[in-house]
């Protein structure tokens, strides 16, 4: 990050950490550690009273005692306030990075990897530790709009931003290896900071420009940079000999230009391939996956998502040039799926189309290195569409994130939304069930389609704080179809992986039961809005009246049965701690996992056996 122009210094990017945020952030992380390894079963904690519970560490020198009512799904309600460490009999103060020493050998990290899962825990507590300082929107605040209406983008972005906790399931989830403390400043999504995208020039002959039909290069350069930009990036080519014509213009994060570009492709910049013109004028908003911008100058603009070579959650958050090129054709045919499909047309369910990309292939890295290799995704970057211009008159944008939130005063986000939508609890639930399940197994059942449905994937519609209609993102990187129940035109065919068959209903069971529901249903019991039995019963009944709707899919309904006694559990913290780098092949989604016994299904016995007392609510 730069020196402040006006006093040459460097922000202190370690202002938020002191004893009384960082014991509060172990405090909080050991909570979650706890639950979501038990969860998996790494860890087996011991009954030792009604509710009370204790895990001794690998040498047997420290015990953890707390207090937890165990939910469906296995899931730990655990009172932070309860946990204590004792070691000799003597209590001690709660330290994550400890924790983690402690039980190394039982979490099965080896001794190479250890360091660098406690980097990224120590990257998480710091994160936490960030998100506490100072003032905060309330739930209530989020929930009416900062702006009470009136800026509808900016009540989305100060959403976004006052995001506290990351993936609901990974205990290290904040880890973004590569950021120093004034990167963190200037990039991190919770810092709301103003970002100034860094444009560049790239020879047309290593790069490679594809767009959705009816969209050209010059038009989509013409729609997101105002003219006089566009003409002084080109007068700069051509104050250096070069001739504009022979480039395309694209942008890159700022950190990866100056950690990653101006070396690893110092090459191709010394030849100018690849030609660095300064930072553009509008002003962007980090997003919840860090690597994608929010235009806040003109929020009509496209999202852009870039490269970004830091660590994060089990990946590198690279770009591949490589799926670049049919991201925009995957896109147009999700789109037409959806917008012709009458099920999903009703229930207003639509996508961000991810409508042109830019891919530069560097023949260094693609002769040396392997395919899906980080040197290869380093130089990428991709347009999707904004989702304000969607917006009706009183609506209001928030991530499906959003709905697990619970801000620093300990108010969850989705209990204000329904005491702002004066509707009871199962009414609420039921409205956004219909918005959001109903299309996400329509998909599945009817066209064995898959997206990446998690919280931070979906942007929710709101009215008077009411789940409207769900816009889902992440699409060209992100979906699967795992059938040939139906076609796919050749320049989208690479979506289509092989899945066995038991294991393809775990896009449902793992996806949104267990990573998804699991934690909404517990944030709803725990703070007295509905119990988790009634969630799950109005659950069901929403599946339900579904399935009534559409005998045509019967037989798949039975294959792929939602109200089956239980499904496989699949361990994500059990993925990253074997390979934090790669956590899976995204070409073979299926392959890596890992499965760790089975989960009682809550819907099971449900179904259309199910009284249907509550379906009145559907």
């Amino acid at each position: 990050m730069p020196a402040d122009p006006g006093t040459g210094t460097i922000p202190d990017g370690t202002a938020h950490l002191n004893p009384e945020r960082w014991a509060a952030a172990n405090r909080h992380l050991l909570r979650k550690a706890i639950a979501e390894f038990a969860h998996e079963r790494i860890l087996l904690p011991r009954a030792i009273g009604p509710g009370r519970y204790e895990l001794t560490s690998d040498d047997g020198s420290a015990t953890y005692r707390f207090e937890a009512d165990i939910l469906a799904l296995e899931h730990w309600s655990i009172r932070a306030e309860s946990i204590v460490r004792t070691e000799r009999d003597e209590e001690t103060g709660l330290d994550a990075l400890v924790f983690i020493t402690e039980f190394a050998g039982t979490l099965g990290i080896n001794g190479q990897m250890l360091p660098v899962y406690l980097e990224e825990i120590s990257s998480t507590l710091a994160s936490h530790a960030f998100k506490h300082t100072g003032t905060f929107h309330t739930a209530g605040e989020l929930a009416s709009g900062i702006t009470q209406g009136r800026d509808p983008a900016a009540d989305f972005q100060a959403i976004e931003a006052s995001m506290t906790e990351g993936h609901p399931c990974f205990v290290a989830n904040n880890g973004r290896l590569g950021f120093g403390s004034a990167d963190y400043l200037a990039y991190a999504p919770e810092t709301a900071a103003a970002i100034r995208l860094h444009w560049i020039a790239v020879a047309k002959d290593k790069a490679r420009f594809t767009a959705i039909s009816g969209l050209d290069y010059a038009a989509l350069v013409a729609a997101e940079l105002d003219p006089g930009v566009q003409a002084g990036f080109e007068a700069d080519l051509r104050a250096q000999g070069l001739a504009p014509d022979n480039y395309l213009l694209m942008p890159v994060h700022p950190w990866q230009w100056e950690n990653k570009l101006s070396v690893t492709f110092a090459a191709d910049v010394a030849q100018q391939y690849v030609v660095h013109l300064g930072p553009g004028p509008d002003t962007y908003q980090a997003q919840q996956s860090i690597r994608t911008f929010f235009n806040r100058d003109v929020p009509s603009r496209c999202y852009v998502k870039t490269a970004l070579s830091v660590v994060n959650m089990g990946f590198m958050r690279g770009l591949s040039a490589e799926y670049m090129v049919s991201t925009p054709a995957i896109n147009e045919w999700v789109d037409y799926l959806v917008k012709s499909d009458s099920t999903l047309a009703g229930q207003g369910f639509g996508i961000l189309r991810e409508t042109a990309a830019i891919g530069y292939r560097n023949s260094y890295y693609d002769a040396a290195a392997p395919k899906g290799s980080p040197y290869r995704k380093m130089l990428a970057a991709l347009w999707r569409e904004s989702p304000l211009p969607k917006l009706e008159a009183g609506e209001q944008l928030a991530t499906m994130a959003s709905l697990l939130h619970t801000d620093p005063a300990g108010a969850p986000f989705v209990s204000a939304l329904i005491h702002r939508s004066g509707l009871p609890a199962r009414d609420w639930l039921v409205r956004y069930l219909e918005a959001y399940l109903v299309p996400v197994l329509h998909c599945f059942y009817a066209y064995r389609l898959a997206f990446m449905p998690h919280g931070e994937n979906l942007i929710l519609v709101l009215k008077d704080g009411v789940p409207e209609r769900v816009l889902m993102k992440d699409i060209g990187e992100e979906i699967i179809v795992m059938a040939d129940k139906v076609e796919l035109p050749a320049e989208v065919s690479r979506v289509r992986v092989d899945v066995p068959e038991d294991e393809q209903i775990l896009s449902v069971f793992t996806d949104v039961l267990d990573c998804f529901f699991r934690f909404l249903a517990a944030v709803l019991h725990e703070d007295g809005q509905l119990p988790q039995e009634d969630f799950w019963a109005v659950t069901s009944d929403v599946i339900t009246a579904y399935q009534a709707g559409h005998p045509e899919l019967a037989e798949d309904f039975a294959a792929h049965d939602l109200f089956a006694p239980d499904f496989a559990r699949s361990c994500l913290n059990r993925l990253q701690l074997r390979n934090n780098q790669q956590m899976l092949d995204i070409s073979d989604p299926s392959g890596g996992l890992q499965f760790s016994g089975r989960l009682v299904n809550p819907l099971a016995g449900r179904g259309r056996e199910s009284s249907g007392e509550s379906r009145g609510t559907a």
